[in-house]
């Protein structure tokens, strides 16, 4: 699906998605990964759902966003308030949500200013490092 572009260019804003990709700014990702407005995406080490820990959200933790907008898939799923204790006890909310209402939501409250973090689970496929000459 194609998003409508908005007065928000000069942020990451996320511009398309389907069920193993997004696209933000125009350049797809078809691997899991944390978006902030005001920085480029990186990559997310997690590759599906079930195998989430309070590790993968140490990253997270560090960049201080008020809120996470968590994709959890093609279908909206819950974590437990113990994996995300760290995030928690430093007041930043957690929102659990399918990908595609994530991405929505992402967009809304990036153009409303917020401190917001993006993190989306592309089920399936991860990124590799590639060391040069392979």
């Amino acid at each position: 699906m194609k998003l409508h572009a908005t007065t928000t260019q000069q942020y990451q804003t996320v511009t398309g998605y389907e069920a193993d990709w997004v696209e933000i700014n125009a350049i797809r990702f078809s691997h899991s990964l944390i978006v902030l407005p005001e920085s480029a995406p990186v990559s997310w080490p997690v590759s599906a759902f079930e195998s989430l820990s309070a590790q993968d959200f140490l990253a997270l933790e560090a960049l201080e966003p008020d809120l996470v907008i968590l994709g959890t898939g093609l279908r909206q799923r819950f974590i437990s308030s113990g994996m995300i204790r760290n995030l928690l006890s430093r007041r930043i909310g957690v929102e659990c949500m399918d990908n595609q209402a994530a991405c929505r939501t992402y967009n809304i409250l990036m153009a409303e200013g917020r401190k917001v973090a993006l993190a989306l689970i592309i089920p399936g496929q991860q990124t590799t490092i590639r060391e040069q000459g392979d």
